[in-house]
């Protein structure tokens, strides 16, 4: 399935759902809301519309991680709805609500929109090649040694669509292309032979950058903290995909284009650090959980400081990945004031 989180606007507020999205793609598509797709289900099987309403927001929750969380049982139900729903071709549930939704009527969310963690590695080794040489220095030999990485913040998440604002403290942002995997079983231990096992699905991932102040963040030998953790600065979607639908995640060709002009065209396959051992590693002496993302690190000639450029003010960044859809963001001027 491809999971698509979204909100739409009604009489007590704004509403978060959990469709799949069985047409067109994220622009232009159509998508099965799939809590109402199992109330409908449910009605059908002779459940009264309140009790179908309480199994289903049991049986398939709105909340992408805790729809991970409930593993194999969550997701068989989501998708025996779903089969259900299109046979059916179902229009409202028993509780009067719609099943199917125009992609451009919601509000998209972050594929993953509170994951308990946001973990980022550095998987690429000709995105390497191409940064140290500029901040004058050689690739330490450590980084051949293990899968390092840092741990963003889960709140600052943005999604297909958003637009960006550079933070207030800084002058330009980067773009950083990569993939991410979704936890889908935790543990502590995994063996780097079963840690593919764990990988609920995977989605397009932006971790923009504020250069100058993750710069002096890193000389100190911390960080990124501000040099990343800000509004929308993790940016996910636009879909979740299952891992189902993707044979072999080494093997997917990645191309950003930003203002229609390809920057890089690049491949999963380049990966010196695959995801069997960011998940091993992460997962030595220390519990990973369900809904957790794994950032691949940038794709080679993937950000804009292994080329020399910066984006500037309205520049639209599109992030291209086989399988996996395409996700589209546009740069904003400078805010001080908060948003949501």
């Amino acid at each position: 399935m491809r999971l698509v989180s979204f909100e739409i606007a009604g009489v007590a507020g704004r509403t978060r759902h959990l469709g799949a999205l069985v047409d067109g793609d994220a622009d232009i598509g159509t998508m099965v809301d799939l809590g109402a797709a199992a109330r409908c289900h449910l009605a059908r099987a002779g459940a009264t519309p309140e009790a179908a309403r309480r199994i289903a927001a049991a049986l398939v929750p709105a909340n992408v991680t805790a729809f991970v969380e409930g593993g194999a049982p969550t997701l068989d139900a989501a998708r025996e709805a779903l089969a259900a729903a299109i046979e059916s071709g179902w229009e409202t549930d028993p509780t009067g609500a719609q099943v199917r939704y125009d992609t451009r009527g919601v509000g998209l969310l972050a594929a993953v929109p509170e994951p308990p963690l946001l973990r980022d590695f550095m998987a690429f080794e000709q995105h390497l090649h191409n940064v140290y040489p500029r901040l004058g220095r050689e690739i330490p030999a450590q980084w051949y040694e293990l899968p390092v990485y840092y741990k963003g913040n889960p709140t600052a998440m943005g999604a297909h669509g958003d637009d960006i604002p550079v933070p207030s403290y800084a002058d330009a942002l980067d773009l950083e292309f990569e993939i991410a995997a979704v936890v889908g079983t935790g543990g502590v231990d995994i063996a780097e032979e079963d840690a593919l096992d764990h990988v609920f699905g995977w989605t397009v991932y932006d971790d923009f950058s504020a250069r100058t102040i993750q710069s002096q963040e890193m000389a100190v030998g911390l960080g990124p903290a501000k040099g990343k953790d800000f509004l929308r600065g993790h940016v996910l979607g636009p879909c979740l995909v299952t891992v189902d639908e993707v044979p072999d995640p080494y093997a997917l060709t990645m191309t950003a284009r930003v203002n229609g002009e390809t920057w890089t065209n690049g491949s999963t396959a380049d990966m010196h650090w695959r995801f069997e051992q960011m998940i091993a590693h992460a997962s030595r002496g220390e519990r990973i959980r369900a809904g957790e993302v794994f950032g691949s690190g940038t794709v080679g000639g993937g950000s804009g400081m292994e080329q020399d450029r910066k984006l500037a003010v309205g520049d639209v960044i599109e992030l291209e990945v086989e399988r996996l859809g395409l996700l589209r963001n546009r740069i904003v001027a400078p805010t001080t004031r908060s948003a949501s």
